[in-house]
């Protein structure tokens, strides 16, 4: 995939990404992918996946993260969704793509913030989830008021505090276990410009960030959701939830996927749920380079 590095700003910040345009007039994704991940990784392979099945692609680093400004190392959700719509202006404006046929995908805690965006800016023509973290406070909370209220204070003591972002043999990390360290703690995620550290005030951003809610408001825009059936870090029942209280037209597909990792960069499930949102965005957005579709619907 030939891509161009671009520059575009959003509340005055400088975000980076790589545009690789699919030809005139082609459908185009925008991508938005891990918490702390950067564009040559989880988004990257996606939009290389997503280009060649013919779409103009847009993956690029949020605020705070890989070659973006910001504060560093800070997750800022309304800051997430402002740098979503400065790269949906940034390829509705471009010369090569029609306007009316812009959409985002989203990856991990990304597909939250993709529906949260497409539910918002009318101007996406449809959204993807895959593998998404359709987060919910008032779900988060249910179970045990005290003890939700008791981390979301504990966040808030180190807001300014720093932890790693993974960790090997259940260590402190704001995605502990074994499964992120084999993804971002090895080879597999190999990136000039991540770094492991977050800040304790993205964990309260976590928890209190709201994509699951807004699913009702997707009443006009055409929604995919891509899951794993085994899923131990993004719930498959709140995926689930998503696609049960969305309102517009709406599609699900399961994978038999092993682990959440397995939708980043795993064969052949990134090719199944690439497929899948291909299939998905040329139904909704127009026709782009047909290609096989080989995702699983069982």
């Amino acid at each position: 995939m030939s891509a161009e590095r671009v520059t575009f700003t959003a509340d005055g910040l400088e975000l980076v990404g790589n545009l690789a345009v699919a030809g005139d007039a082609a459908p185009a994704v925008v991508l938005t992918g891990p918490f702390t991940g950067v564009k040559e990784q989880v988004v990257g392979t996606y939009a290389a996946q997503l280009h060649e099945r013919g779409f103009t692609t847009l993956a690029f680093d949020h605020r705070g993260f890989g070659e973006s400004s910001g504060r560093r190392a800070h997750e800022d959700s309304q800051g997430k969704l402002a740098d979503l719509r400065a790269a949906v202006s940034l390829l509705a404006g471009h010369p090569a793509v029609d306007p009316a046929r812009v959409a985002v995908a989203g990856i991990c805690l990304g597909g939250g913030y993709a529906v949260r965006a497409a539910a918002t800016d009318p101007r996406i023509g449809a959204v993807v989830g895959i593998a998404g973290a359709y987060n919910s406070p008032v779900r988060f909370s249910s179970g045990d008021p005290h003890s939700y209220r008791q981390a979301l204070k504990s966040f808030l003591d180190r807001y300014d505090d720093e932890l790693p972002a993974v960790a090997p043999g259940g260590a402190i990390a704001a995605m502990r276990g074994d499964e992120p360290f084999a993804y971002y703690g090895t080879q597999r995620s190999t990136a000039v410009h991540w770094e492991n550290r977050v800040t304790y005030g993205s964990l309260h951003a976590l928890m209190t960030f709201d994509a699951l809610g807004t699913a009702p408001m997707l009443s006009e825009t055409p929604l995919l959701v891509v899951h794993g059936r085994t899923d131990d870090y993004c719930a498959p029942e709140l995926a689930e939830l998503l696609y049960r209280d969305a309102t517009g037209p709406k599609e699900m597909r399961w994978l038999d996927a092993r682990q959440h990792i397995d939708l980043y960069d795993v064969q052949p499930y990134v090719g199944q749920a690439a497929d899948a949102a291909a299939t998905f965005l040329r139904r909704h957005l127009g026709d782009a380079t047909m290609v096989p579709d080989t995702a699983s619907n069982a």
